[in-house]
């Protein structure tokens, strides 16, 4: 058992859990919030098990997650930009249920749960498929083009995943303040895909032929 391995992932995960909180929970003044709680349950409660299934069945991918860092500087300000959007969506909504500007209701959360956890279900599917994924822009040694499953579909089927997990944060949240400025994400992924594009082009033997093949980067008919 790698033992460095899972110290580091739990560190990390209890350290997001914590900063997730201090972020929800400080500026609503109270660990009254409910939807705060369901939250940080339907994110992390898949996290850790996802975490332990990697750990047992495919250590090397849950090392390469843990220790992504960009080199490229342009996705360097992507990533920025990303943290700062989610800073200001977990901090607004905490105001917005401290000062009850437009709090949606509770079913509005549960039903953001539960596209939220449909869509965890196809980022675990992703994972499943594709072995080469990285958080970092790059082509790796012996990488091969995937285009079987739900990359038969779209191009990036990781971050269409992640664009319905992070726009249902939000409406968990029950903060309408909070999912407007989330949708500030999608022009950075938008630019982070073409970035990544051109780097799989340059670098991985079959992907442009794959492009023609598969047309749509994220949603079928629509992009």
């Amino acid at each position: 058992m790698d033992t460095k391995l899972l110290t580091t992932a739990l560190i990390k995960v209890i350290s997001g859990f914590l900063i997730m909180a201090l972020l929800i929970f400080l500026p609503a003044g109270t660990l009254a919030y409910v939807q705060g709680w369901i939250l940080l349950a339907i994110l992390f409660i898949p996290m850790v098990i996802a975490g332990f299934v990697m750990f047992f069945k495919n250590p090397d991918l849950l090392r390469k997650r843990l220790n992504a860092k960009e080199e490229q500087a342009e996705q360097k300000t992507v990533v920025l930009l990303s943290a700062a959007i989610f800073i200001a969506v977990f901090i607004l909504a905490g105001l917005n249920y401290r000062f009850e500007w437009c709090i949606l209701p509770m079913w509005a959360s549960i039903a953001g749960a539960a596209v939220f956890i449909a869509a965890y279900i196809m980022y675990a599917e992703v994972i499943r498929e594709n072995t080469y994924l990285s958080r970092t822009i790059e082509v790796q040694e012996d990488q091969k083009v995937v285009d079987t499953g739900l990359y038969g579909i779209v191009r990036h089927p990781m971050y269409t995943s992640t664009i319905f997990l992070f726009l249902a944060m939000p409406i968990v949240l029950g903060s309408l303040i909070s999912f407007a400025v989330m949708l500030l994400y999608i022009p950075i992924i938008a630019k982070r895909i073409k970035n990544e594009e051109q780097v799989l082009e340059q670098g991985l033997p079959g992907y442009t032929e794959y492009k023609q093949k598969v047309r749509y980067r994220l949603f079928p008919r629509l992009w």
